[in-house]
């Protein structure tokens, strides 16, 4: 590869890519450093702020197990990310697309619970069964058959759009009340526009440093940022709770 690589620079032409990928310096047995360093401290942020939202928020809030469910998710996610940008075979690669996809969809879930569950469970409850269904003919479309680049982006980006919107109206639309929900809009809106760093893919700066990579440096920020929100909101929502409870 790094024969290749050198002929094409030697020759003035652009940096190839190797099966849709850049050539990267293993350091160790990381494939990726770069990408897979990211992935992990993305994981230590969300394990961190699981920690903190525990020890903030009593497990009474009504939103508590779902943010919980929510953390461990996430976490699962990263780590596949991490092994994945470590060594990169059908199963990690699988294993990150996918675990990636049930983050944006439990966000999706989050956010139903948020605005309708507390006052519909059974509104959420089939909600969540039929995301559940989504994410099952997900998987299984792009496993059991070959597995589809552009229909998978296309699917993760129409999930993003839709947990984006929600988000933004639910949080829009109660701003004068909860001025902490700032916090949700930004980290919303900045996840769904960091991405557009994936559309750079430029070679890797010292063979380490990518696109891919940039933008996982620039969710760790994020993550501590949307859990602060979750803190903000629970501990809210109790206070409303309590405030009825004397009433």
């Amino acid at each position: 590869m790094w024969d290749t690589v050198s002929l094409y620079v030697k020759e003035g032409y652009a940096v190839p890519q190797f099966h849709g990928k850049w050539p990267f310096s293993r350091f160790l047995f990381f494939q990726e450093p770069a990408s897979a360093l990211a992935s992990f401290l993305n994981g230590v942020a969300n394990l961190v702020m699981l920690k903190r939202y525990r020890s903030s928020v009593p497990a009474s809030c009504p939103m508590y197990q779902t943010c919980l469910n929510f953390a461990m998710v996430s976490i699962n996610a990263w780590f596949w990310s991490t092994i994945f940008h470590t060594r990169d075979t059908a199963i990690t690669e699988k294993m990150d697309y996918f675990c990636a996809s049930a983050v944006i969809l439990h966000s999706i879930y989050l956010c139903c619970m948020r605005t309708m569950g507390l006052r519909y469970p059974s509104v959420a409850s089939v909600f969540g069964a039929l995301l559940v269904l989504l994410f099952a003919c997900h998987v299984s479309y792009l496993t059991l058959g070959r597995f589809d680049y552009s229909y998978n982006m296309l699917a993760n980006a129409s999930f993003g759009m839709v947990n984006l919107v929600w988000w933004l109206v639910w949080c829009l639309r109660r701003h004068s009340h909860q001025p902490y929900l700032w916090k949700c809009v930004l980290v919303v809106v900045l996840l769904q526009s960091l991405a557009l760093l994936e559309l750079l893919d430029f070679p890797p700066v010292l063979w380490v440093l990518d696109a891919h990579a940039l933008w996982h440096f620039s969710t760790i920020p994020l993550n501590i940022l949307f859990y602060s929100f979750l803190k903000d909101d629970s501990l809210y929502l109790l206070k409303v709770n309590s405030v009825q409870k004397l009433d």
